[in-house]
């Protein structure tokens, strides 16, 4: 909460809650400023995510027609002035790639959402976990990882195709450069060497480029196996 009242978002996007909606504390409920939005897994202590705006989202959807998925409670949409934010929490995969089948197949439903609102004209941040780094840029070892999951070939094209549809890697616009990571294994001291993966994307639709002014990674900021990743967005043309 300290670091809340400090960086001051204006909305704030977590994943991977592990709390039931009926176990969230008053007090993370009713944050002084903001609205509250939660989509939590039907098991008890896994996934879920959340949402705290300081404008009340005009319309929220939970699902991704996907039913283990939608069970799992890893996708909030809301409508905002201006955009939709869709904040998802992509599955791992499994160490062993025994779940890569679901986690290919949650990242064709969400392509084909992508694609329908790149046809209406829809502007759409999505943001989130999405348990693969893109290029070897993304993560500290590549070579030694190039068949593990997070960075097989079949995982990084679902990126890809993501760019493909007209959507922008926020943070590739301002920052080229490697050793830029959002999650570091909890083993071998691997944060305080710097040994990460970037995993925690931020997309914006090409409409909504004019209005990119930064986009960044607080990678000193710790209570996590990740860091909080951002932007900086105009709510207008006018710049406001």
């Amino acid at each position: 909460m300290d670091w809340v009242k400090k960086e001051n978002p204006d909305i704030l996007c977590l994943q991977e809650i592990k709390i039931q909606e009926s176990e969230i504390p008053f007090d993370l409920i009713y944050i002084d400023g903001y609205d509250a939005c939660f989509n939590t897994s039907e098991r008890k202590g896994y996934s879920g995510v959340a949402v705290y705006s300081k404008v009340k989202p005009s319309n929220m959807e939970r699902k991704l027609n996907l039913d283990r998925f939608d069970n799992e409670g890893r996708l909030l949409e809301l409508e905002f002035p201006g955009f939709i934010l869709m904040n998802i929490y992509i599955p791992h995969g499994a160490r062993d790639k025994s779940k890569m089948s679901y986690k290919m197949e949650v990242f064709r439903k969400l392509q084909e959402d992508l694609e329908r609102r790149r046809i209406s004209g829809e502007d759409i941040i999505l943001t989130g976990d999405f348990n693969v780094a893109h290029e070897e840029i993304d993560l500290a070892r590549p070579k030694a990882n190039i068949n593990n999951t997070m960075f097989t070939f079949p995982e990084r094209m679902q990126i890809g195709k993501i760019l493909k549809f007209g959507y922008i890697d926020s943070f590739r616009e301002f920052y080229k450069e490697g050793e830029n990571y959002s999650w570091w294994p909890y083993y071998q001291n691997a944060r305080e060497r710097n040994l990460g993966w970037r995993l925690d994307h931020i997309f914006i639709s090409e409409s909504l480029k004019p209005r990119l002014t930064n986009a960044f990674i607080l990678n000193e900021v710790h209570g996590s196996d990740h860091c909080p990743v951002g932007i900086d967005l105009n709510t207008d043309q006018d710049g406001a």
